[in-house]
């Protein structure tokens, strides 16, 4: 069995492992129009009045530990959104959990196998300490839906073969947020979102699968 050191960011066994091969996937045309015009607002959105989701996928980040070493780490996840609380389940290829990350407005919560629980009052700080890297949890809350995050300027590209203009890139808080993919219909909502930053560098692949 392989045993995920997350602080280390890589898998405990013999031989380095690369990143999971997201593979590419095809956004389907349904219109044309004019080349996009990206827009930089103040955004001001919430959330919808629906306040539980849920998404189940593969992760993959790319990061630099302490000591300045890119480092990988990759797996599958689980994301339960109720209302403005998050958890957020992390499992190693196998399927066995490797950290559980719980975030709601008072306080931040890390669980490790075989430790006891880490409180914070920050998720980011809270991960970037105990595994190495940190995942934009309340960004992602709006980023996946898709659309900006509330309270903080953003620039939107909008997709240029998409008759309901959603999202081509978001760039907000210092972040890059790439839509590579959407689901194909009848479902709906974001397949395949590359994350990214550069200060400190941090890549992110997420792959929803619906």
């Amino acid at each position: 069995m392989i045993a995920f050191d997350f602080h280390a960011g890589v898998p405990l066994r013999r031989g380095a492992l690369g990143l999971a091969a997201a593979a590419a996937l095809v956004l389907a045309g349904c219109a044309t129009q004019s080349t996009p015009t990206p827009t930089t607002t103040a955004t001001s959105n919430s959330l919808s009045t629906q306040t539980m989701r849920a998404y189940r996928g593969r992760f993959a980040v790319t990061y630099n530990d302490q000591q300045g070493v890119q480092r990988n780490a990759y797996g599958n996840f689980d994301w339960q959104e109720n209302g403005d609380t998050v958890t957020l389940q992390l499992r190693n290829p196998l399927g066995s959990t490797t950290a559980i990350v719980t975030s709601s407005p008072s306080l931040a919560t890390l669980e490790l196998p075989n430790r006891q629980p880490v409180n914070a009052e920050n998720v980011s700080d809270l991960m970037q300490n105990t595994l190495g890297f940190a995942l934009p949890v309340e960004g992602l809350r709006y980023w996946l839906q898709p659309s900006a995050a509330p309270n903080s300027r953003a620039k939107t590209e909008r997709d240029p073969d998409s008759n309901n203009g959603r999202p081509k890139q978001i760039k907000q808080d210092g972040w890059t947020i790439d839509y590579v993919a959407y689901a194909d219909a009848p479902a709906t909502g974001v397949k395949h979102v590359n994350l990214s930053r550069d200060e400190p560098p941090l890549q992110i692949k997420l792959v929803l699968d619906q």
